[in-house]
Formats: structure tokens, sequence, C-alpha cells
């Protein structure tokens, strides 16, 4: 253009130049800065890679419900498709038929689950896909500052323990979910329903996302058009149970769908500072489900925000593995509360505080009182956050939803 300043082209080596020079102009606001978050989880996740690899050849692997599992679904393999009689050493089969068709496929890929190291290095591919998940929400709710991913991930030896050195089903239907919530934010409801009735058909502790996902999907579509949408996710369930409840109906609902199980006190994480009848007390147990149910009813009509935070803040027992149920969510949960003046040291605190209740092991009287303060200082801040936006994409924890009605 005569006369005038050529502009430099957007890909030309003296923009992208300009672009370095001013990254490191600000290099000491890179961790605080939201514009910076798909950088520093970028380099956060190629480091993911080297310290599975490494934690896979290092650490060594805990046998726990592996075997368990692939003997639960080697039954089926073998023609049984009553509930009531499938089994492994640690008990009877008592998650949903879509864990048997997953660990089906895991058993023949890994030779009968004898190949553990193979099954590692899947679960951290799982681990891996987990997290570009969870890195996509933050990026989308620039709510959270990049240095707390640090805490999402590298510095968490439990959630690594749980993928890859013990091959519990929970990140399955944790990586689904998370796939579901990323759907929901892109507007493919459809798509995120199937996927989401595929996590619960996983492992049933995804059904504590319910209330959450009902209130999303009344605020997108209203009640009549809600129906189809629960519907879709009520119909996957049955088509994948449909072998097992032609062969024993009651048998597959009271093993698959089993909310009265009792869990041991040895195991817990939460309840350690109870004495051991109360934690085992049926009154005490609908204590705390009228609890649970009165929260989720006083956080649905004013200050909607993490249904599944509030199911983890009453569980009658937390085990090990059910970390990685919330352990994601924590930060957005955090940088969301209603007390702008909380401290970012005092939000690393708390963090850390649960990380190391989760570590503790076995459990003590002082961690898992630990681990209720913390719950109650989080549920005490969303409780005082702003009032709900208009968008209902801020009633999850997940950002803003684009208007793709499917």
């Amino acid at each position: 253009m005569a006369g005038g300043v050529r502009k430099k082209p957007a890909g030309s080596p003296s923009a992208l130049w300009g672009k370095l020079n001013t990254l490191w102009q600000d290099k000491h606001m890179v961790l605080f800065k939201s514009e910076y978050t798909l950088l520093v989880v970028s380099v956060l996740w190629f480091m993911e890679i080297g310290i599975n690899v490494w934690v896979i050849q290092k650490v060594a692997y805990t046998e726990i419900d592996w075997k368990a599992y692939m003997d639960e679904v080697e039954g089926v393999i073998n023609g049984t498709y009553d509930y009531t009689e499938l089994k492994g050493d640690t008990g009877p089969l008592v998650y949903p038929a879509g864990f048997v068709y997953i660990f089906t496929a895991l058993y023949y890929i890994t030779s009968r689950g004898v190949n553990i190291r193979l099954a590692q290095y899947i679960f951290a591919a799982f681990y891996l896909v987990t997290l570009l998940l969870v890195f996509r929400v933050y990026h989308r709710t620039k709510k959270v500052p990049p240095y707390v991913f640090f805490f999402v991930c590298c510095a968490s030896y439990r959630i690594h323990s749980i993928f890859v050195l013990r091959l519990f089903n929970d990140p399955v239907a944790m990586m689904l979910l998370f796939a579901a919530v990323n759907l929901f934010m892109d507007g493919h409801w459809t798509l995120g329903c199937c996927l989401y009735s595929l996590a619960v058909s996983v492992k049933m502790n995804v059904l504590l996302f319910a209330p959450g996902l009902l209130m999303l999907l009344l605020s997108e579509f209203g009640l009549i058009r809600t129906i189809p949408k629960l519907s879709l996710c009520a119909v996957i369930q049955l088509l994948l149970a449909l072998p097992f409840l032609l062969e024993n109906p009651m048998g597959y609902m009271s093993r698959a769908f089993d909310l009265g199980r009792q869990f041991m006190f040895k195991w817990t994480v939460n309840w350690r500072f109870l004495p051991e009848w109360l934690f085992l007390n049926r009154y005490f147990h609908l204590l705390l489900l009228a609890v649970h149910l009165l929260t989720l009813l006083l956080f649905a009509l004013r200050r909607w925000k993490s249904s599944n935070f509030i199911g983890m803040c009453f569980s009658r027992s937390l085990h090990y593995q059910f970390y990685v149920w919330y352990f994601h969510t924590l930060p957005y949960l955090l940088w969301s509360g209603g007390v702008k003046k909380m401290a970012h040291l005092l939000r690393v605190l708390i963090l850390g505080l649960i990380e190391l209740s989760w570590n503790t092991y076995p459990s003590t009287d002082s961690s898992s009182a630990a681990l209720h303060v913390c719950h109650l200082i989080i549920l005490l801040c969303l409780w005082l956050a702003p009032p709900l936006p208009s968008d209902p994409a801020e009633t999850q924890e997940h950002p803003p939803v684009k208007d793709k009605r499917q």
C-alpha cells in the first residue's frame, strides 16, 4: 500500500518474535493470568506423559480389584448372565452392565487380564485423555489461575495411583463423564446424554451428577423437551443390561444399583472419627441422606453450583479410589466461591489438606475431620456465591454452553 506502513503477516517471523517477546516480558505473570492457561496446561500435559511412564516403571503395582474384575467378566464370557452368580476374589459383581462390556474388552486386550503392564499403559492413556478433557473445561471457564493446574495433575500421588497402580474402574467412569461435560459445553446435548448414561453404566457414582444435569436440561429445554433426553439415558441403560435383565432382572437391579450397600469401617476416609457402631447405624445413613437431599434442594433453589460435590460431602463412606470422583473439579469449586477476598494461599492450603487427607493411610480421626472441615469451607463459599446467572451452564462444573439444541 503506497505511502503507508505495511502490516506484518500474523504468521511472519517478526510477529512470532513479538509474541515471544511479550511472553518474556510477562513471564512473572504466566502462572497467574488466565490467558496463559492453554500454554501452562500444554506443558503440564506433556510432563504427565513422562510422569506416568516413570510411575509405571519404577513404582510397584498393587493388586486390589483388577483380578476380581477379570474374574467377573470371565464369568460372563463363559455364559453366566445371572448377576447373582458373578463374583471375583473381593466379592460379587456390583457394577452396571457397561462395566462388563468395557472390562471384557480389556480382558481380551491384556491376554485375559494377565498382562498387567499393558493394562497400566492403557490406564495411563485414560489418565491423559481425562486430563485433556478437564483442561479443556478449565481453558473455557478461565476462572482458575494457571499455576493451580500443577495441583490438578503432577502433585497428586493418590490420583496417579488410582489410575496406573490400582487399575480401578472409577477412572473409566469419570473419563466418560468429563467427555459428556465437554459435549454439553459445545451444545451437543443428545450425544452428551449418551456418554453420561454410559458413564453411569460403568459405576453408579456418576448419578451424583444427575441433579445438576437435570437442572441444565430443564434450563435449556424446558420440561417437555427434557423428557426425551432423560428417556434416552434410560433406554441406553436398558439396552446395555438387556442380556442380564432377561436372565434375572431382580438380581441385576439389586446388584448393579445397590443403594443400600454396607461399607466396611476399616476403609472409610471420611468418617474415621466416628465409633464403628454409629458408622454402621442405619439411622445415621438415613440422616445423611436427608441432609444430602435438603442441601441439594436449597442449592437448587438459590445457589446451584455442584450436585456431585454435595454428594461427596454427605456420602455414607468414601474409599480411597473415590477421590477421583471429584478431585479434578475442586479448583473450579474453590475459585467459584463467593468469598472474593479469600487469598490464593488459603485456597491452595485447602487443596493441600484435602490431598493430605486422601493420602493418609489408614485414615485417622484427624485426617477425616480435616476432610470434613475443608468440604464445609468449600460448601459455604459456594453458598455465598452471587445469584445464578441467566446462562444455565454456570449451574454445574463446566463453562458456558453454546445454544446448539439437539
